[in-house]
Order: C-alpha cells, then sequence, then structure tokens
C-alpha cells in the first residue's frame, strides 16, 4: 500500500437530465470538465487528480486535458446518488484496485467551471487552519435576502418564514450563507466514517458567490457566461 497525502476526485457522469452531456459541453473554448482539471493541476497541491466517470468519452476528455482516469465507475453512476458516494467509491477504487490510499480529499464538482486555483489554495489553506476533519465551500446570499422568505397561498397570502425578521432592517439581520459544490474537502477516514461531507462537525469556507456558480441548468449556464465574460473583459 502506497500512502500519499492529497487526492482531488471530480465526479463527472456522462449523463444529465436537464443539460444533455451537461459536463463536457463547451464553455467559453474547452470542455467544462477541463476548466475544473485544469484549476486543479494550477493549484499544485495533489498527488493525484481523478476523473470518476462511468462514461468512455468523459475519460477521454479528462485525459487529455491532464487528469488521471485509471477507472471507470461502476457504483453510484445513477442520477440518484449522491456526488460524495462517487467520491467515496473513488477512494476504494484507488485502494483496492492501485493500492494507493490517501489522507486528504477534495472533491471538486466540474459544473463551477469560474471556480480557480486561487480558490483551491485558499480552501485547503482554510482547512488545514482550522484543523477541519470535513469542509463545504459557501457563499453569501446576493440581493435576494434569505431572511424575507415567504410561502405563497393559492390566493396569493405570503406566510413569512421568518415572520421576526420581516420587522427588521436587512443590515441589522445577520448574514447567511449557501453551501456550494465547487470545493468540498474532508480527512478521508472521517469521510468513509460518516459517508457524507455534511458531517455534524464540518466546517464551511465562503468563497465570492460569482465564482460558486454550480451549473444545473441552462439559465445558471447563462449566468456563469456572462460572469465569465465580464471578469475576462476587466468589468
Amino acid at each position: 500500500m502506497v500512502s500519499r497525502r492529497q487526492v482531488a476526485i471530480i465526479p463527472a457522469r456522462g449523463g444529465s437530465k436537464r443539460i444533455e452531456k451537461k459536463n463536457i459541453l463547451e464553455f467559453h473554448g474547452k470542455p467544462m470538465l477541463a476548466w475544473t482539471v485544469e484549476a486543479a493541476l494550477q493549484a499544485g497541491l495533489f498527488d493525484r487528480i481523478v476523473v470518476s466517470t462511468d462514461d468512455p468519452e468523459v475519460a477521454e476528455i479528462a485525459r487529455r486535458h491532464g487528469a488521471s482516469v485509471p477507472f471507470l465507475r461502476t457504483n453510484h453512476a445513477d442520477d440518484q446518488s449522491p456526488a460524495s458516494l462517487a467520491t467515496i467509491e473513488s477512494l476504494r477504487q484507488l485502494r483496492d484496485e492501485l493500492g494507493e490510499e490517501f489522507e486528504v480529499v477534495a472533491q471538486l464538482m466540474p459544473t463551477c467551471p469560474l471556480r480557480n486555483a486561487r480558490h483551491i489554495i485558499e480552501a485547503m489553506d482554510h482547512f488545514r487552519s482550522r484543523a477541519a476533519k470535513s469542509q463545504i465551500s459557501c457563499c453569501k446570499f446576493g440581493w435576494m435576502n434569505p431572511w424575507w422568505a415567504a410561502t405563497l397561498s393559492p390566493e396569493g397570502r405570503p406566510t413569512p418564514l421568518f415572520a421576526d425578521a420581516m420587522r427588521a432592517r436587512s443590515q441589522d439581520l445577520p448574514e447567511l450563507y449557501c453551501p456550494t459544490g465547487a470545493i468540498w474537502v474532508a480527512q478521508v477516514e472521517h469521510l468513509r466514517a460518516h459517508q457524507t461531507f455534511h458531517a455534524p462537525d464540518s466546517v464551511y469556507w465562503p468563497m465570492p458567490w460569482e465564482a460558486s456558480i454550480d451549473i444545473d441548468t441552462r439559465e445558471d449556464l447563462r449566468m456563469a457566461e456572462l460572469f465569465h465574460t465580464m471578469t475576462r473583459s476587466g468589468r
């Protein structure tokens, strides 16, 4: 058994319901997946960067851009399985099939193309500085204030989720954060024990919300394309 320090695992199934072949869809000149692979490589922190996929086409694109695809995923390859289980399965395959055991794993979703190497480095620094066992990236809610959320009856009557907050000024309310799939980190044994990054003692790492965009719909894709263009033009 070879003991290594850190591995990045990028779960990238071949199928997608709302956007066909989403993980390899072209995004500003290269496949969506390539942005995450290249960010992980540029971070320079990982002993191995593995793309976990059930699809030979995705595997070929991943290898072309510098990732390792030592095996295809056979378990947890459906659209119902959480990405965490795919990552745990990859860790098992690395151990059982290649004899490689790792201390720390970073799960990087390929649908977050605006997350870059600097974000990964900062996330890993935060993980180490907190002596964390599990860490999930998050971002502040944007211009929509979740404290003012309400449900609507068929007649259009609102029921506030936080009734007291409706009477408060927005600047007097604490900031709220939303988890994002961009960069999840865990000690491998801790992840195996809990079978999820959402462990009771997990910490959050805040990152810029525009870099956190996780593409799931065509609307998400258009927003990510807009922010990418604005960033490149210096706006």
